[in-house]
């Protein structure tokens, strides 16, 4: 369905009249929002009635009557009523998706109804309150200026990753000297502000790698040189945007005891490291040819993303339109929902307030529109090879990749999750045609980058 030209939203009306079906009356009150007035005729009121009166006279149990010989004047005194509410709500359901098809229009969430005439022997009327989907064609494909990046995975990237793969999975022995940074010490503390210990300021046998940034400013610093069994006081000073306000800009001291003090120690590349990562029996030239393989298509991603997100970025510039308020509020309740289960608490979703989630649901609601427009406008579909490949590509990240890509062709509602990706990666390729693109040779580190981190540099 297309949402009909209403034209002017200053109360223009249309009327349509269905013989002795209904009448349909629709008003534009905004640029989304419509009034639509539907009038039903008692003959079909009655006839749904009746209908019903009918079905339930042949099962009825009535003292002194056998079931199917109750007389219909019994019938309609004891379940008319019954029978005609249940009749006029489902015509109201009925009768509006016959309005809205008949009108070309597309209600973007449920219709708020207010009947106006609801009287037995008489027609019924309502008033049917909602919103549409905004009519548009996407514009501006030329305006669209993206950086596309180019970069490959160097010698250097790949000794470099073997390196944070070894730091990843450092253990630490326990030595005798004074403690360095990178050290991990086993300590127990306990803080105090003025001579009172302060909620959350003491501790046993924590695990804590100097240097790591883990506590507050000044507190591993002054752990630098300190030995196993070693009781030290020290007055670290609690940052001013500290989320605890109590504690806030505050000069603790805490007394801090060592148990020990262990040294890091980077494991070898050898084939017990090798089978960390599920990689047996292929030495080192085959871990690192894996490894160059994970580096390689995480730089497929990380650039076919940046581009994506440019794209997304300059369709939303380049279309500005207005977003049902039934649509934004459907989103922002998604987003609370994801919020709860990403965080966990004892908090409802409807307790987190709707305006931390609106800006970005917006987006996301906008995007969604503009997506499927492109879709509509270009006709696109997904394109099967690119599916396969997709899967082949999801898969290739696995033990048994064979075994992945069978368990998604048998997964109808996963084959529709890629289908979308790769529709949406070609709604990419559509703007990128047009769209003023030039390429940017980089580093592997500067491509798989998060852009934020990449515009704080």
């Amino acid at each position: 369905m297309h949402a009909l030209d209403l034209g002017p939203v200053n109360g223009r009306l249309m009327s349509v009249q269905r013989g002795i079906s209904m009448q349909v009356s629709v008003e534009s009150t905004s640029a989304l929002e419509r009034r639509m007035t539907v009038g039903v005729p008692v003959e079909r009121i009655e006839t749904e009635v009746n209908k019903r009166l009918q079905q339930t006279a042949r099962r009825a149990k009535v003292p002194g009557f056998r079931p199917g010989k109750v007389p219909m004047s019994v019938i309609r005194q004891r379940y008319e009523d019954a029978a005609r509410q249940e009749a006029l709500g489902e015509l109201i359901q009925a009768t509006f998706y016959e309005a809205v098809v008949e009108q070309k229009l597309n209600p973007a969430g449920s219709p708020s109804v207010e009947p106006k005439s609801f009287e037995k022997g008489q027609g019924l009327e309502y008033v049917a309150t909602f919103e549409v989907f905004p009519e548009f064609e996407v514009q501006g494909l030329e305006t669209i200026a993206v950086e596309r990046l180019q970069a490959e995975v160097a010698e250097a990237d790949l000794d470099n990753m073997l390196e944070v793969l070894r730091k990843q999975n450092t253990r630490f022995e326990a030595v005798e000297r004074a403690a360095e940074n990178g050290d991990q010490l086993n300590i127990d503390f306990v803080g105090k502000i003025d001579g009172e210990e302060f909620a959350g300021g003491a501790a046993k046998g924590t695990q804590l790698v100097l240097g790591s940034g883990r506590m507050i400013p000044g507190f591993e610093d002054a752990l630098v040189g300190a030995k196993a069994g070693e009781e030290k006081v020290i007055n670290p000073t609690f940052p001013e945007d500290y989320q605890n306000l109590d504690l806030a800009g505050k000069t603790a001291e805490f007394t801090v005891t060592v148990n020990s003090v262990s040294a890091p120690e980077l494991p070898e590349l050898n084939e017990e490291f090798f089978a960390l990562f599920g990689i047996k029996e292929t030495g080192l030239e085959g871990f690192r040819t894996e490894v160059r393989k994970n580096m390689e298509r995480e730089l497929r991603q990380a650039i076919k993303s940046k581009v994506k997100n440019q794209v997304m970025d300059g369709l939303l510039a380049a279309n500005p339109i207005e977003v049902p308020k039934a649509l934004l509020s459907s989103e922002v309740d998604r987003l609370r929902v994801q919020a709860v289960q990403q965080f966990g608490g004892n908090i409802k979703p409807d307790q987190l307030p709707a305006e931390l989630f609106e800006e970005q649901a917006k987006r996301r609601v906008v995007l969604g529109l503009i997506v499927a427009e492109v879709v509509k406008q270009f006709e696109l579909k997904p394109d099967a090879d690119r599916v396969a490949e997709m899967i082949k590509e999801m898969a290739s990240a696995y033990q048994e990749p064979e075994q992945v890509i069978a368990w998604y062709y048998k997964n109808d509602q996963q084959m529709n999750e890629v289908r979308s990706v790769v529709l949406e990666e070609q709604v990419v390729d559509t703007a990128l045609q047009k769209a003023n693109v030039t390429d940017k040779s980089v580093s592997y580190d500067e491509a798989v980058k998060p852009a934020e981190a990449a515009k704080a540099d």
